[in-house]
């Protein structure tokens, strides 16, 4: 009989992960800081970078293509700018040490960026930047992962579907969160379809033969149809350029995929900037940045980026719970030896 799904407290479904992590060589401050990215995009509604990863994340740990217990390290690369060494450990701790860096340099120098090398998997951007919005700067994100995208007008993979994400501080509100995949949907979605076995809708992704597909297993073995075509392929080597080429870390084509054990780490990049948002001259920003949006706003028909995130956010406050299905917690315990 199959497993039904189950609803779970944010706590519960951290600690769930945590255990499972720890027992398959992650350290406990590492587990930790994956259980709550993880969780936090679950609740957000980016199921890709929630529970359907736990079971990858724990297979990579024991055969070692992430390091479980790794230490990110800070190296001053300027005034402006610090390196983070991810080590070949998860990103989140990396990126943990990355904000931290960067909320005490941004006040003195005005802009301030971390260049994090031999990184994994970073989730969802919006989360991370939305953490140094919460802090009062304006900040972007940019990431590469393994290729899984042609360059326009190729047939073979050669860019990750490498995402970008900014936000900005707003006084008395939650912060404006913009997060999106430079193809049409994030890959991780396309894995969460394999997963959950359903179909993906036609223009997602082509198969290996560049036909469209709504095949979520040979969308993996073929490539992401990139956003706005020639524009999101461009997009694409932009971002390639900021978070590996510039970081030093692996280019997406060098990298060993994110959903399996074998081979090398996949020792990708991120590139976060932090602005701060005091030093900007007459009314501020705070009050500039409100006239924009309520100008959005005022169109009928409109609404900011990120709602659906706040209403999933208000919907576990009062109560609604996190549901876990069933397929995915029964591959979880089963990694959890309970």
């Amino acid at each position: 009989m199959p497993t039904p799904d189950r609803v779970m407290r944010r706590d519960e479904a951290e600690a769930l992960i945590r255990r499972v992590l720890e027992a398959n060589r992650v350290s406990a401050r590492n587990a930790a800081s994956v259980a709550r990215a993880l969780v936090a995009a679950e609740i957000d509604g980016q199921r890709g970078h929630g529970f359907s990863r736990v079971a990858a994340y724990a297979a990579q740990a024991r055969s070692g293509k992430v390091s479980g217990a790794a230490c990110p390290v800070a190296e001053p690369g300027g005034t402006a700018r610090v390196d983070i060494d991810a080590r070949d450990g998860f990103a989140f701790p990396a990126i943990d040490l990355a904000i931290e860096e960067l909320a005490a340099r941004a006040p003195e120098t005005g802009v301030a960026v971390a260049a994090i090398r031999r990184s994994h998997h970073c989730g969802q951007l919006g989360a991370h930047v939305e953490r140094l919005a919460g802090r009062g700067f304006a900040a972007l994100m940019v990431a590469n992962s393994p290729r899984a995208m042609a360059p326009w007008g190729g047939s073979a993979a050669l860019f990750g579907t490498n995402p970008i994400a900014f936000a900005a501080p707003r006084p008395g509100k939650p912060p404006l969160v913009i997060d999106l995949s430079l193809s049409r949907v994030a890959r991780g979605k396309v894995m969460a379809a394999a997963k959950a076995g359903t179909p993906i809708p036609e223009g997602w992704a082509l198969d290996a033969e560049g036909r469209p597909t709504t095949d979520p297993a040979a969308a993996l073995q073929g490539t992401m149809v990139p956003a706005g075509d020639a524009k999101g392929a461009a997009l694409a080597l932009v971002v390639e350029i900021l978070a590996a080429t510039l970081t030093g870390a692996r280019h997406s084509d060098e990298a060993a995929s994110f959903f399996d054990a074998e081979g090398p780490p996949p020792g990708v990049g991120q590139l976060i900037l932090a602005f701060d948002t005091s030093r900007v001259p007459g009314a501020g920003f705070g009050p500039r940045l409100e006239t924009l949006l309520d100008a959005i706003l005022a169109q009928e028909g409109t609404r900011l980026p990120g709602e659906s995130r706040l209403q999933a956010r208000r919907a576990l406050e009062e109560g609604a719970g996190l549901r876990v299905p069933g397929h995915l917690l029964e591959e979880i315990e089963a990694l959890a030896g309970a």
